[in-house]
Formats: C-alpha cells, sequence, structure tokens
C-alpha cells in the first residue's frame, strides 16, 4: 500500500482540543501526519515558534499515548507557503478542521487554489460539537479578559492552561498587560 502522509497546518497560538480532536481522527485516514505550525503574518503570535513547538509536541504525544495505533504524528514548523511546505515532505494532502460554516466558505477557496496551483488536495474534517465554537483568538481573548484559566480546561490542554498561565502573570507580556489592563490597572 501507497504511504499517505498528510499535513495538519495552523498557527496553533496557542493548541487546542479542538486541533487535537482533528488530529486524532485524521490519524484513522492517513499513513503519517505532520502538523506543521505555521507563521501567519496577519495574526500576532502569543506563544513563540518554539513555544508553540513545545507545547503541541508534548500534547501530541500525550494523544498518541492515550489512542495508539493511528497513524504516527511529528511536529514541525515552517514558514512561507503551505503548498511548499506540503511538497517538501511529500504530503498528498493538506488537514484542515471545520467547526463551522464561516469556515468552510474560506477554506474552500483555499482548497480550489491549492489544488490549481500545487496539485495538493485538502481534506475537511469537521470538528467535534464539542469544539465548535473553539478559536485560538477566543482561547486569548477568555485568558486576557474572563478571569480565573480553569475556566478553559474544557477546551485546551492542562499544558496550554499552565503556559497562558505564566504568560497571564508576566506584566512585560502582552497577554499579562492586557489582564492588567482589564482588572483595573488601566482604567483612568
Amino acid at each position: 500500500m501507497k504511504h499517505h502522509l498528510a499535513v495538519y497546518t495552523g498557527s496553533f497560538d496557542p493548541i487546542t482540543l479542538g486541533h487535537l480532536d482533528v488530529l486524532e481522527r485524521s490519524r484513522g485516514m492517513f499513513s503519517e501526519i505532520v502538523l506543521a505550525i505555521g507563521h501567519n503574518p496577519s495574526k500576532p503570535a502569543l506563544f513563540s515558534f518554539e513555544e508553540r513547538l513545545d507545547l503541541a509536541r508534548a500534547c501530541v504525544a500525550d494523544l498518541v499515548k492515550s489512542a495508539p495505533g493511528g497513524a504516527p504524528v511529528r511536529v514541525e514548523t515552517y514558514s512561507g507557503l503551505t503548498v511548499d511546505f506540503a511538497r517538501s515532505v511529500g504530503a498528498v494532502a493538506i488537514i484542515r478542521g471545520i467547526r463551522n460554516v464561516s469556515d468552510l466558505a474560506s477554506e474552500c477557496q483555499l482548497a480550489i487554489t491549492n489544488r490549481q496551483v500545487a496539485n495538493i488536495e485538502t481534506v475537511f474534517v469537521v470538528t467535534g460539537e464539542n469544539y465548535a465554537y473553539t478559536s485560538s483568538s477566543l482561547i486569548k481573548q477568555i485568558a486576557a479578559f474572563g478571569g480565573t484559566l480553569d475556566k478553559l480546561e474544557p477546551l485546551v490542554p492542562k499544558r496550554v492552561i499552565e503556559a497562558l498561565a505564566r504568560k497571564k502573570a508576566d506584566p512585560r507580556n502582552p497577554l499579562g498587560m492586557l489582564a492588567a489592563e482589564h482588572h483595573g490597572g488601566g482604567e483612568g
């Protein structure tokens, strides 16, 4: 049987349980998966590439340990075009998680372009209903403005909550500055 490698791309800033849900279900469709952390110039990053890489590797290792038998997964970072990265690792498909109709509309346009330009298919995996409204942006907003981070337990791995707590406690970090401003430090 032919080796079918896929890349699951995103900024993963931070990685969520929704991301891991899509990854777990994709492990039954391919021979190997590369979770590829990319740089999105239109989104300022909360976590550095190195931090996202470390968090993703730890969370993926936990996932693989708890659900053996699926395709192996490795975690890498990349810059530049996703299709160029996908070709460089020999991927036959790009995995994209879909949460809702809005995601589908924007992702379809990108999938058609990737197929026309790079001859690479996109596989859409609809996230589990528990994660339909979970996004990394929402996680960052809740962390900055929502009080205790324990509220995030249904949405992100414990490792991510711990990493967010470190960011929130650091007054030099943008998340820490937002949290301090929201909780009284910025009222004029």
